[in-house]
């Protein structure tokens, strides 16, 4: 049967890192604590095998669905009554950040007086690795300015697995994680992209949006089925909301996959999709790559052009690498979320 989980009992050997013990084998695995409590030396697991037995680069471990030893002592959260992963195993009750958010519900108020084009702006990420470099060039650019993450679907969808997320919180560049759904487990639970990006401005005073998935990103080399086509849908959610919308682009000068080489076909769909122009980054210096740019956007997006700290960020001790790649190897992938993160800062503190 076509999607069945593939389960196993297993025993956990070590918690640091985590491994569990299946038929004699020792497995590396992830459990979401946040979800399921801690794991422990001698726990008696059920675990998720099915991306480990696929040699997965990005998610390729097991990934604990429950603890039989100490994990069926949860409560949940108390009072609350929404629901996230509704219908599954997994399903446990949030307190939706939407509810602090005040402007739109009052039909007293007017929705050009709710959230205007001076509210800040919102860049969309296509994948996980340009969260750090356009987190990092925001903050150099404009130090001070309030700039959060929303996690949307598209790739991993537990808000805790992202060490690039632990680590910008940890340094104070980014203010804030909100998990839209599909995803969940950030410090702020969202049931809409536009829900969280609305409650990011108005309730939490976030001056820029970072808006992109999680980790890894699922894909079926197809033009349509891949996880970043929800760019598409949450540049949507900002334009909605007439917010500044910028987009950063996936580029890459070295990708072994040539559907990735140059502009990706990911991003190039995504300028297909969109219903309306959107502000479009490319950084300075690569001109086959802004060439493709300017075609795919045609004379409905608008290229802006921004310069790439390269060696700065370089040593900034943030991630470097990509899919196995260095900055050295691949520098336009870096070079397009800095130049993005850069012009973030510049529309944010226009606004």
């Amino acid at each position: 049967m076509s999607g069945r989980l593939k389960l196993r009992r297993g025993t956990v050997v070590s918690a640091e890192p985590l491994t569990v013990e299946i038929d004699g084998e020792g497995r590396r695995a992830w459990a979401d604590e946040v979800l399921l409590g801690p794991m422990r030396e001698g726990d008696e697991v059920v675990v998720n095998v099915a991306a480990l037995d696929l040699e997965l680069g990005s998610g390729g471990f097991d990934v604990v669905h429950v603890n039989l030893t100490r994990g069926l002592e949860g409560y949940g959260v108390e009072g609350e009554h929404v629901i996230k992963l509704n219908y599954t195993s997994l399903q446990h009750p949030v307190a939706p950040v939407e509810a602090t958010s005040c402007g739109r519900r009052d039909e007293s108020v007017h929705m050009e007086d709710a959230i205007g084009p001076s509210a800040g702006g919102v860049l969309v990420l296509p994948l996980h690795g340009h969260l750090a470099p356009a987190t990092w060039a925001v903050a150099q650019a404009a130090p001070g300015l309030r700039v959060g993450f929303v996690q949307t679907g598209g790739g991993a969808l537990p808000g805790s697995l992202s060490r690039d997320v632990a680590e910008l919180r940890e340094r104070g560049l980014l203010c804030g994680h909100i998990t839209a759904a599909p995803a969940y487990g950030g410090e702020h639970e969202a049931l809409s992209t536009v829900g969280a990006i609305d409650a990011a401005i108005d309730a939490l005073d976030w001056d820029a949006v970072l808006v992109g998935p999680g980790p890894g990103i699922i894909g079926s080399e197809t033009e349509y089925g891949h996880g970043g086509v929800e760019a598409a849908a949450s540049a949507h959610a900002a334009l909605s909301l007439r917010l500044p919308t910028l987009i950063s682009p996936r580029l890459s000068s070295s990708d072994p996959r040539v559907r990735h080489v140059g502009l990706s076909h990911h991003t190039h769909t995504v300028l297909e999709l969109l219903l309306t122009g959107v502000e479009v980054t490319a950084p300075e210096g690569y001109e086959d790559a802004l060439a493709e740019l300017r075609a795919a956007a045609g004379d409905r997006h608008r290229v802006r052009l921004a310069p790439a700290d390269l060696d700065g960020y370089a040593s900034s001790g943030l991630p470097t690498t990509t899919m196995g790649r260095p900055l050295p190897e691949d520098p336009l992938f870096f070079a397009a979320p800095l130049a993005a993160g850069k012009a973030l800062a510049a529309a944010s503190l226009a606004g």
